[in-house]
């Protein structure tokens, strides 16, 4: 049986507090928000359950600092989608790593988002999300605090 989101969002952020990688943790609805612990600017990573899907991301407003990570990631010439999936491979999620979105959401936020994929489990969502900080806290000032 299924856990209904409230229960899976439970879990996850208890989990997220032990692992002690985020800011303030704090759930918002379907949601978990985390703050992006060492931006140069105010970012936040967040798992939200929209249109019976788990979906990881990490917003900002500030344009510099997605530049950065886009910058970064040009110079390297790795995928964005390659280096979530060595991050997943270093936490024993074995999934192929979903495409990573990258747009500017309506709430004109700077978003890169990535659908969780396989089986929805509390360990599993709390992986995908060290994971996908795990990928970006390295990239551009999102390590400049």
């Amino acid at each position: 049986m299924a856990l209904a989101p409230d229960a899976l969002l439970a879990d996850v952020h208890r989990r997220l507090e032990a692992a002690d990688v985020f800011g303030d943790l704090e759930r918002r609805g379907e949601a978990l928000v985390a703050r992006a612990r060492a931006s140069a600017e105010p970012a936040h990573y967040t798992l939200a359950h929209e249109g019976g899907a788990w979906w990881a991301s990490l917003a900002m407003a500030d344009r510099w600092l997605s530049e950065s990570i886009e910058t970064d990631l040009v110079q390297s010439g790795d995928s964005i989608t390659e280096l979530l999936e060595d991050e997943l491979v270093e936490l024993d999620l074995d999934d192929p790593a979903p495409k990573v979105e990258h747009f500017r959401s309506e709430a004109r936020l700077f978003t890169f988002r990535a659908r969780v994929p396989g089986q929805v489990t509390p360990d599993r969502l709390a992986r995908f999300m060290l994971a996908f900080e795990a990928c970006f806290s390295h990239l551009g000032d999102m390590s400049a605090a």
